[in-house]
C-alpha cells in the first residue's frame, strides 16, 4: 500500500484517479478547494479530503509528509477566466506547482506528475502535435501550464525530484461538468440529446479534436507514477470532427435533437491532432475507442438526468 496525494482530487479527472487508487487498496489523500470541484464526485471512496488550497506551503507540506506521488491536478483551470484573472492564474497554478515540487523535494522518492495540456501547442497548424515543437502558448492558462512542466523538469535536474508532465488534449467522460460557464462539448451535447434539445455548433463543424477518455488518463496518469521524467502527449492520435462528434451522441442517444450552426468562435483552433508515440513507446496503450466511451459516458448523464426527474 502505497500514499498519493491527489490535488484538485476532486474534480472531473482527479475524482477518476482516486477511484481507481482507492479501489486498489491505497491511501489516498485529496486536497481541493472545490473552486471547481465537488466534493459528491468522491462519494463512497475510500479517501481522505481536505478542504484546501495549494497557495498553502504548510498545509502542503503536511500533507505530501511520506506521500510516494502525487498526482497533480489542482489549478486555474478555465482558458477564458486566466485571461480575466492574470495574477491569480499565476498564484493558483504556477506558484502553486512549485509548493508541490518543494514538498516532494522534502519526500525522497517522491514523484511528482502534473496534468497539463495540449494548450501549451497554441495556434500552431502543423499535425500531428509533437512534443519536440516550439511551445506557443497563448493564454495565461496555457503560460502556466508550460511554466509547471519547465519547473518539473527543473526539480529533476537541480534537486533530483521525480517528476514527470502530461499534455492532454480532449479528454471526456463521467462526473465532468456540463453546467459550467466554460463546459467542453462532449457533456453539454450529452446532455441537450438526452433531452431532445437543439445540440449549437460553432461554425461549420468541420473542426477536428483528438479526443480520449478520462479512463484512459487515469491509465495515462498510473504509468507515469511508475515511469518515465519528461513531458508526454496524452492521446488517442486520431482527430474527430465535432460534427462527427454530435452525430454519433445522437445515434447513440436515439436522439431527435436537431443540430444547429452558429457563426464561429474567434480564436477558436480548427484542428487539434496529437502524436502519442513517445508515451506509447512507455508502454500507454489507450482501452476505449470514441464509441465505447461515449457509450459509457451516456450511460452515466442518463443516469443523473434520471435522478434529477424521479
Amino acid at each position: 500500500m502505497n500514499k498519493y496525494v491527489i490535488t484538485g482530487g476532486a474534480g472531473f479527472i482527479g475524482s477518476h484517479i482516486a477511484e481507481y487508487l482507492s479501489n486498489e487498496g491505497h491511501q489516498v489523500t485529496i486536497l481541493d478547494s472545490l473552486r471547481t470541484g465537488f466534493e459528491k464526485n468522491l462519494k463512497g471512496l475510500n479517501v481522505t479530503f481536505e478542504n484546501g488550497d495549494i497557495r498553502d506551503e504548510n498545509l502542503v507540506n503536511e500533507l505530501l509528509s511520506g506521500a510516494n506521488g502525487v498526482f497533480h491536478l489542482a489549478g486555474l483551470v478555465s482558458v477564458p477566466e486566466s485571461l480575466l484573472k492574470i495574477k491569480e492564474c499565476i498564484e493558483i497554478n504556477t506558484i502553486g506547482t512549485i509548493n508541490i515540487l518543494e514538498a516532494a523535494k522534502n519526500n525522497p522518492g517522491c514523484k511528482v506528475v502534473l496534468s497539463t495540456s495540449a494548450a501549451n501547442y497554441g495556434n500552431n497548424p502543423i499535425l500531428p502535435k509533437v512534443e519536440t515543437m516550439f511551445p506557443e502558448p497563448m493564454t495565461p492558462y496555457a503560460i502556466t501550464k508550460l511554466d509547471g512542466e519547465y519547473y518539473l523538469k527543473m526539480y529533476l535536474d537541480q534537486y533530483n525530484v521525480p517528476t514527470a508532465s502530461l499534455r492532454y488534449f480532449n479528454v471526456f467522460g463521467p462526473r465532468q461538468n456540463p453546467e459550467s460557464a466554460y463546459a467542453a462539448a462532449v457533456p453539454i451535447f450529452i446532455k441537450k440529446a438526452l433531452q431532445n434539445q437543439p445540440i449549437t455548433i460553432y461554425g461549420d463543424g468541420s473542426q477536428t479534436r483528438d479526443f480520449i477518455y478520462v479512463k484512459d488518463v487515469v491509465k495515462a496518469n498510473i504509468l507515469a507514477s511508475q515511469i518515465g521524467n519528461e513531458t508526454y502527449n496524452v492521446a488517442l492520435g486520431h482527430s474527430t470532427s465535432v460534427l462527427e462528434l454530435a452525430q454519433k451522441i445522437i445515434e447513440i442517444t436515439n436522439s431527435k435533437s436537431q443540430i444547429i450552426f452558429l457563426d464561429e468562435r474567434p480564436g477558436d483552433i480548427k484542428h487539434s491532432k496529437a502524436d502519442p508515440a513517445k508515451f506509447n513507446q512507455l508502454g500507454f496503450q489507450p482501452d476505449y475507442s470514441i464509441d465505447c466511451a461515449l457509450e459509457e459516458t451516456i450511460s452515466f448523464y442518463d443516469k443523473e438526468l434520471l435522478k434529477t426527474t424521479i
